[in-house]
């Protein structure tokens, strides 16, 4: 049975209904770590194609199936197709809006759960006239940080939440949406994951329940010793930490990483972030796309971050291994067929990165 797609159009910062918008195509993504997009096309002299109530920056996007919210965001640009006569709508999930929100007043937390950390953020953003994203879902991880920064560093807020989630111990995270009274007010939610803690919800065989569409191996991120540099400490020198992995250098030549994270002032935060490196280039990894089959699964049984394994026998090809969900996009066309494919990446690699 074919699934039912809508696209309201909400107020961005309350989440309130304001018109069902009629259709011609959909398409959205789930991505890990990340906003996510959507576009949507509507037609363009369609009474609800209105410059006085459908405005980038201001309105908000919500895909609904079967009547439920499936993907939610904010509308940032508009296209127009005079000559086929339709309206472009482009949009990015809710983590877009803390691209453009800092910590102006600056921040300190030393040895803090940084769950707590993630809730202060958030909190702070929605009592400046935010987009009031609940903190619920932000459960604590048993994991500690400290972070410091004046009112002069103006840190980003997406970046903060980013370079916390990337560190040893860190996590996944995604915003979920959900009605608060149907058909009314669609709210939504940060939602965090112990990295490496999903299990398998899923095995997608090839030519079975999808079409594994190719495979990539990559090794770009093959590393034997890792330096993190911080800030200036003051006399004209940075922080540095370092980690290295001797095992792999024993089987092949060095090969080094150096990243910067010049607002990092802890020598024990630089060293996490080096040895995250290292760990995340431990082995070469393969990287599977796939479409699913149609009919068999909704977007949402494939969350980023979740877990699902794989099997596909096909020459060179031979994978029976569990895969970490990075991406799932989803196009329906104007007959209203779903159309769900999959980015992947080594199970090995996203929990290697982050031991607990």
């Amino acid at each position: 049975m074919t699934a039912h797609y809508t696209v309201v159009q909400t107020d961005v910062r309350t989440g309130n209904v304001v018109a069902t918008l009629p259709v011609t195509a959909i398409q959205f993504t789930h991505a890990l770590n990340a906003a996510g997009t959507a576009t949507v096309g509507i037609p363009l002299f369609a009474p609800e194609a209105d410059p006085e109530s459908l405005s980038p920056g201001v309105s908000g996007l919500a895909i609904l199936r079967d009547g439920e919210p499936v993907w939610a965001g904010i509308l940032w640009a508009l296209a127009a197709d005079i000559d086929a006569g339709t309206l472009s709508l482009s949009a990015s999930g809710f983590h877009s809006h803390y691209q453009g929100r800092y910590l102006d007043k600056g921040y300190t937390a030393r040895s803090t759960e940084q769950a707590s950390i993630l809730t202060d953020w958030i909190t702070y953003a929605n009592t400046k006239n935010g987009i009031q994203t609940s903190t619920f879902d932000i459960k604590p991880t048993g994991n500690l940080r400290t972070c410091v920064w004046t009112r002069y560093e103006l840190k980003n807020i997406a970046q903060a939440i980013e370079e916390l989630a990337d560190n040893i111990g860190g996590f996944t995270f995604r915003y979920r949406a959900f009605w608060v009274t149907k058909g009314k007010r669609i709210g939504h939610s940060l939602a965090i994951a112990k990295r490496g803690a999903a299990t398998s919800s899923h095995v997608l065989t090839h030519r079975l329940n999808c079409n594994v569409t190719g495979v990539s191996y990559d090794s770009t991120a093959l590393c034997t010793v890792a330096y993190a540099t911080g800030a200036d400490n003051g006399n004209g020198e940075k922080v540095v930490g370092v980690f290295e992995n001797p095992s792999l250098a024993a089987r092949m030549p060095e090969r080094v990483m150096v990243g910067a994270y010049s607002d990092v002032k802890e020598t024990r935060t630089l060293i996490d972030k080096a040895q995250a490196t290292i760990n995340a280039g431990a082995v070469p990894v393969a990287i599977p796309e796939l479409t699913l089959y149609p009919g068999q699964f909704s977007p949402l049984d494939f969350v980023p971050g979740d877990v699902t394994a794989i099997s596909v026998d096909a020459g060179y090809v031979a994978l029976y291994d569990e895969f970490v969900v990075t991406e799932c996009a989803t196009t329906v066309d104007a007959n209203g067929n779903e159309s769900i494919k999959l980015a992947l990446a080594s199970k090995e690699l996203w929990s290697n990165a982050n031991p607990s």
